[in-house]
């Protein structure tokens, strides 16, 4: 164990008003993670950093509570037949190496920078992969809502499922046949992404949606599987290294293990592109929260002189706008799924 992993400093003091607040991220995390099947890590890491949680430690920390949450998820929506289990487990494998790899990259950034070099990395991570996978999400999700909510194959995956290169594999439950050559990249993205950032579903869910062409709402619950398995990996290789908090661990756990029931049960009211509008609603506003912050990173690196009135503004506004987005992800799900089940009645009488 390196002499990083025996620094006290690194883990914060934990009041009622933190406690309460990050049982209430986890709550909303898991609301999303059933919902959208990304983890929910893209509000959970800037959550749990807006509190002063080192970067390396929210994505270690993250990443332990997210493997039991997944399975949940999982169970609960292999019930309802949305999980291709034979995709989870061929795109497991190649993010599990993404994933050791993440973690090394991890390692080499806090040795050589220390703390707040870490910060910057998973923070610039967060507003470059979540502004451009966002922007585009939201593009076809407007794009989606206007031609009536019907999902169609994208043209790349049209193009990449006639390629016939060995060996290809039947995917019965999604409904396509396509190269195992196109489907490990993605699954390698999704683990390295996750190790970065503790996240690597919001590039997971659209990688197997627009490059192999899974449904959405097939995508988002298969991506449970893939979470659970980088998950379960991951910690443990962090928890070797002595970065998992366990009490921030079992705190956004308890929340999200009550949310992502609840999120699972939504996807049964709304139509597939819903899904895609509330991933991109939510990665835009966390992009500009982790934008905020990044100042307070460069600042303790010497590469920005800002003064600490401005600062504090900053971490303020920052922390503002990652409760918005909170508020805004769950205030979607759950009028989606209030506006399904009373369409749903409707219906049946």
């Amino acid at each position: 164990m390196d002499i990083l992993s025996l620094d006290p400093s690194k883990f914060i003091d934990l009041n009622a008003m933190a406690i309460t607040f990050l049982f209430l991220v986890g709550f909303i995390g898991g609301l999303v993670s059933g919902f959208i099947g990304s983890g929910g890590a893209f509000v959970l890491t800037p959550g749990m950093m807006s509190l002063g949680v080192p970067g390396t430690v929210a994505v270690a920390s993250n990443m332990c509570h997210k493997f039991p949450k997944a399975l949940v998820g999982a169970i609960k929506r292999f019930r309802y037949g949305q999980v291709d289990v034979k995709m989870g487990l061929i795109m497991a494998a190649s993010a599990g190496i993404g994933v050791q790899i993440g973690i090394k990259i991890q390692q080499v950034i806090l040795a050589m920078w220390g703390s707040a070099g870490s910060d910057l990395y998973v923070s610039t991570s967060f507003v470059l992969v979540l502004v451009l996978v966002g922007g585009y999400v939201m593009k076809d999700a407007i794009k989606c809502a206007r031609c009536g909510g019907e999902e169609e194959t994208t043209a790349l995956a049209k193009r990449l499922q006639k390629i016939e290169l060995w060996p290809m594999i039947n995917f019965p439950r999604s409904g396509l046949r396509i190269s195992l050559w196109f489907t490990l990249p993605v699954g390698f993205a999704t683990g390295m992404l996750a190790a970065t950032i503790a996240v690597g579903g919001f590039v997971g869910v659209p990688g197997m949606i627009y490059v192999i062409g899974v449904p959405g709402l097939m995508a988002s619950a298969t991506e449970l599987v893939i979470a659970f398995a980088m998950g379960l990996g991951g910690s443990i290789n962090w928890a070797m290294h002595g970065m998992v908090d366990i009490r921030l661990v079992l705190i956004i756990l308890g929340g999200s293990l009550l949310g992502v029931q609840l999120g699972a049960i939504g996807t049964t009211y709304v139509k597939p592109h819903m899904i895609k509008m509330v991933m991109a609603t939510i990665m835009l506003i966390v992009a500009v929260s982790r934008g905020l912050a990044m100042p307070t990173y460069l600042e303790k690196l010497g590469l920005m002189n800002v003064g600490p009135e401005t600062l504090d503004l900053l971490n303020k506004v920052s922390f503002a706008s990652m409760c918005l987005a909170l508020l805004v992800g769950s205030g979607i799900i759950l009028g989606s799924m209030w506006i399904g089940r009373r369409t749903q009645l409707a219906e049946a009488a």
